[in-house]
């Protein structure tokens, strides 16, 4: 069996297959084209690097472990040049920290960055050429994010569970210990540095009682020990704590963010979490939300309680991430002016200009919660002074829980070139998360983790597309969901033409008809309570959360209009507020988002809701069935564990798509009293 550098124990248990789907996309399969692989051998027969660090040992190591697996070569090290080819690393200060630029000159490739991490972040970009096989003859690459933090939030327990976690068990604790076999850290902490994750929490943003104890001494050696290894891969660690930390292990009797007690417990905390973990990149906290402390409960606002986490930290180069997933989650259903959709801009635009300069705001995409279908959160252009993060969930919480195959950046591609209007025309949610249209001081994106520690990472292979193609994006926004699925299959599975061109049929539709058959028309939830999977339309509908559809037997949808509802159109700028105020021109995949509409009202496509509400889930099901058929098609082209793998999930998908499909039609059947045209079979 082939020896692959990874966690020792691994190495003895697994078989070749097994290996190969731990490898995700950084396969490096020995190449089979000769010419190539001599240029490749030529191209970088030696690699010229004049300094060195941790970062660059990484980078270096990288680089002969990709070419003794690709090409059976590995080159020599050198501190200065020896002949006049090979690959030429070298740092230039006056680039930006993380750009770098890789150029073909004479015989030699010279690989230029800013920094040690820019170094990395090149040399993962052109093994990612290499991996696919393009010439390194007439290089000439510049590149740079677009967004200065890319992060990565797992909500990880130290009991070893994982919050809306699908692909098995944490890889950082068991029984509220650390785990001592670090090695799947540093291999997940490669796999992150190869699409440009540059920031990390290890900790569920519901801070517990044992998870309270990571910034004291009884942890800190641990967590030391673990930023250590990301800081290997350029990745900056951070940890979420708990409000009320002052009360739970500072022997106070409050958190109100304006005692004197409680300011001066942060700051020695801070100031003992630093010396500890002076690399830390500071805490993220949520508050006031779901039942987690916060400023709220002392009267104060959470301006006041973020800046007086910021004025700890700040003495160390610290930020505070606060987020704004705030909201009261003890609703009355039957009071309709409520509507949880208005909370995070209700709470913070008024506070706008407010926070301190480390201090940068965590929102969600979505007014809502990661839904399948939702409007850009207005937020995001309604802060025009206060830096903010952009949140995605990478895990599938409400969308398959990655037992179905839904490929994300599709929905991503759509909330980054959302035009939020709010400095005229053109005014991005792409360019506003960058810190480029307000000039903010921190900016960037958050993804919430979808890995554990099953052997392939996400529990389904697919799902690493994911988990690429979120770095990939963020790094870079103007890529097509298109392009980035074409590289993740490259790297993955193989080059030829008919499993690229198969696989892309099959994950660039699969969100849509993952919508097709669960919630339509922007409705949302529709899921069972709690654990978020399969189909229960009323599971919420009575309960404290909010989510509501409002269906009764003469139609359904929430009516959000400034003109006779809960007025939420109106936080978005005028032209995004008078389209989603008027019935007719909403866009129909939001319609019941922002109306109650009869079932008999005709959507822009010419259908009925219901008619709509019946032929999408009919049609989501047949769909899932061509997914099947064409991974069929690729059995020959797929190692036999991953095939299996993915055609297993695929079936449980059509089955549980089957459900939906019948307990979404025959409720609004029986809600509406209105038959199918067609003539199906609805129960």
């Amino acid at each position: 069996m082939k020896k692959f550098r990874t966690s020792e124990r691994l190495v003895d248990q697994l078989s070749v297959d097994q290996l190969t789907s731990y490898r995700a996309w950084l396969q490096y399969r020995p190449i089979g084209n000769h010419a190539y692989s001599q240029e490749v051998k030529e191209s970088l027969s030696e690699i010229i690097v004049e300094t060195r660090d941790e970062v660059i040992d990484r980078t270096l190591a990288e680089i002969q472990l990709a070419l003794a697996e690709m090409i059976n070569y590995c080159p020599a090290i050198h501190s200065s040049a020896i002949s006049t080819r090979g690959l030429y690393l070298k740092i230039n200060p006056d680039y930006q920290e993380e750009a770098f630029t890789i150029k073909t000159e004479e015989e030699r490739l010279i690989l230029t960055g800013g920094t040690s991490r820019a170094l990395l972040y090149g040399t993962f970009h052109l093994l990612r050429l290499v991996q696919q096989e393009q010439s390194l003859k007439h290089l000439a690459i510049e590149e740079w994010p677009k967004n200065p933090i890319r992060m990565i939030n797992h909500w990880d327990d130290m009991d070893g569970s994982v919050e809306r976690g699908y692909a098995g068990r944490s890889i950082f604790y068991d029984n509220y210990q650390f785990i001592k076999d670090r090695q799947r850290i540093h291999d997940y902490a490669r796999l992150l540095s190869s699409v440009g994750i540059n920031a990390i929490t290890i900790n569920n943003v519901n801070v517990h009682q044992v998870e309270t104890k990571l910034i004291t001494d009884t942890y800190l050696t641990d967590v030391k020990q673990t930023s250590d290894i990301f800081k290997l891969y350029g990745i900056t660690l951070y940890l979420s704590i708990n409000y009320a930390s002052p009360i739970e292990i500072g022997g106070l009797d409050t958190a109100d963010p304006l005692n004197d007690q409680v300011r001066e417990f942060w700051k020695e905390t801070a100031k003992h979490v630093y010396q500890a973990v002076p690399e830390l990149g500071g805490f993220l906290v949520k508050a006031d939300s779901e039942n987690r402390p916060g400023p709220f409960t002392y009267g104060r606002n959470h301006a006041q309680g973020a800046n007086m986490l910021a004025e700890a930290v700040e003495p160390f180069g610290g930020k505070i991430i606060w987020r704004c997933f705030v909201y009261n989650c003890k609703q009355d259903w039957r009071d309709r002016t409520t509507d949880r959709a208005r909370a995070a801009y209700d709470h913070f635009v008024p506070l706008d200009g407010k926070f301190n300069d480390n201090v940068v705001l965590q929102i969600k995409n979505g007014p809502m919660d990661f839904q399948v279908r939702e409007p850009v959160s207005p937020l995001i252009g309604g802060l025009a002074q206060t830096n903010q993060l952009l949140e995605f969930q990478i895990t599938q919480e409400y969308l398959g829980q990655q037992r179905h195959l839904v490929y994300l950046i599709p929905q991503w591609k759509q909330v980054l070139e959302f035009d939020t209007f709010a400095k005229g025309q053109g005014s991005k949610v792409k360019d506003i998360v960058s810190g480029e249209l307000f000039n903010n001081h921190i900016a960037g994106i958050v993804g919430v983790s979808n890995i554990g520690k099953d052997l392939n990472w996400t529990g389904h292979t697919i799902a690493q597309l994911n988990l690429y193609g979120y770095g990939r994006l963020i790094w870079n926004p103007d890529l097509t969901a298109e392009q980035i699925a074409n590289e993740w299959i490259k790297l993955t599975f193989s080059h030829d033409s008919k499993l690229v061109d198969t696989l892309l049929s099959i994950v660039m539709p699969s969100w849509e008809i993952y919508e097709n058959y669960t919630s339509p028309l922007g409705i949302g939830w529709m899921v069972n309570v709690n654990h978020h999977y399969g189909p229960n339309i009323d599971g919420y509908e009575y309960m404290t959360w909010g989510t509501y559809h409002f269906a009764d037997r003469k139609g359904i949808g929430v009516d959000r209009t400034l003109k006779t509802g809960t007025g939420y159109t109106g936080q978005y700028y005028p032209e995004n507020r008078d389209r989603y105020e008027s019935i007719e021109q909403c866009p129909d995949e939001l319609l019941l988002f922002f109306h109650h509409v009869p079932y008999t009202h005709v959507l822009q496509s010419g259908k009925t809701v219901i008619q709509h509400i019946y032929d999408t889930h009919f049609k989501g099901v047949e769909q899932v069935k061509s997914m099947i058929k064409l991974w069929e098609s690729l059995a020959e082209f797929i190692d036999t564990q991953r095939y299996q793998e993915v055609k297993e999930r695929l079936e449980h998908q059509l089955w549980s798509a089957k459900e939906w499909r019948d307990i979404i039609n025959t409720y609004f059947y029986r809600k509406s009293g209105i038959p199918d045209q067609h003539k199906r079979t609805i129960y």
